[in-house]
């Protein structure tokens, strides 16, 4: 197997004690730092009401992002399409299209992005969520410049501008659902392996690439998966740091989506035993050490899933750490 690529999702983090808008304007400079590196993507979340993570306009984060970097692909992960019409979706991505020619990812999904209340306060006038499917097929038509089907009420309608490149679109899903929308539609697909610990990953995969429908844009299935992993200077380094994110994590097992906390003052924390076996889980799971430990993990797990590109998500309290796991990762691959 060939060294594997690596790419960036980017959730745009906040930390306690630090104003938000500091988290945007850090992954623009993450993004120029990702570029430099080598990285073949860099993708942005979209999330709303969470005072963890602030990235709520994907669209407008990738506008500037294309238009400071040079040579990686900038990406959604994603836009959550039923909070908004397809022509809308289609319009904003052909505009980046044409701030950045061939280096734009469109990635969608389904999930709110948020608390039920939330997603209703963003679309309160249509069921958008179970017409995700027909949203899909008018958008790729739209983004592809191809017609609607006869019949469509919206056939004569284009989404402009126009250009001799286009967005490339990715399915995201952490389920089987996604996995089939892909494969019936013959796009791209990324699945969200930090959501769950990889939980359903073999299955979906399988179910993507058995079931896949060759398109003209992508007579073969190509997927990838969105992993969490650390890198620092010593082992030790990595696990001190960890303890942010698995603060974190026990507040989220609670409805609680909190700024991240330093991680001195995150290992302090007394925690009660459901709380410290969360911990212990996330611990076990997650993919932190030196370079080359990381490293390892990350071409085990691609080559069991016959991957040959992993998306990598790192968070730490502080920018610093986070701009070194990506330094030390781009040299142990060789970007």
């Amino acid at each position: 197997m060939n060294e594997i690529a690596l790419s960036v999702l980017d959730q745009s983090t906040a930390g306690q004690g630090r104003s938000q808008d500091e988290a945007i304007r850090e992954t623009l400079a993450l993004a120029r730092h990702c570029d430099a590196l080598g990285y073949r993507r860099y993708w942005v979340s979209e999330h709303h009401s969470s005072d963890s993570i602030v990235g709520t306009a994907p669209e407008v984060l990738m506008a500037a992002i294309a238009a400071t970097t040079t040579r990686i692909r900038v990406g959604s992960a994603g836009v959550m399409l039923p909070h908004y019409s397809a022509l809308h979706v289609a319009e904003q991505f052909r505009v980046l299209e044409a701030i950045a020619p061939g280096r734009i990812d469109l990635g969608l999904g389904r999930a709110p992005g948020s608390d039920r209340l939330t997603a209703y306060a963003l679309n309160p006038y249509a069921n958008a969520a179970e017409e995700f499917p027909q949203q899909v097929r008018d958008l790729m038509h739209w983004i592809s410049g191809t017609p609607l089907p006869e019949g469509h009420p919206f056939r004569a309608i284009r989404a402009h501008p126009t250009g001799p490149t286009k967005p490339v679109i990715w399915m995201l899903g952490s389920s089987d659902y996604g996995a089939r929308l892909a494969a019936h539609f013959g796009l791209p697909y990324a699945f969200a392996y930090f959501f769950g610990d990889g939980r359903g990953v073999e299955e979906a995969l399988h179910l993507y690439r058995t079931s896949y429908r060759p398109s003209a844009d992508h007579p073969r299935p190509q997927a990838t998966i969105c992993v969490w992993a650390l890198a620092a200077d010593s082992e030790a380094e990595a696990h001190r740091l960890l303890h942010t994110r698995a603060h974190w994590r026990v507040g989220r097992e609670q409805g609680i989506h909190a700024p991240l906390l330093p991680p001195d003052l995150a290992s302090a924390q007394v925690y009660a035993p459901a709380q410290q076996a969360i911990v212990e889980r996330l611990r076990a799971k997650s993919i932190v050490g030196t370079a080359p430990q990381v490293g390892a993990k990350l071409r085990e797990l691609a080559q069991g899933l016959a991957l040959d590109e992993l998306v990598i998500v790192t968070w730490t309290f502080d920018a610093a750490p986070r701009h070194r796991s990506y330094e030390l990762l781009a040299a142990e691959f060789g970007l």
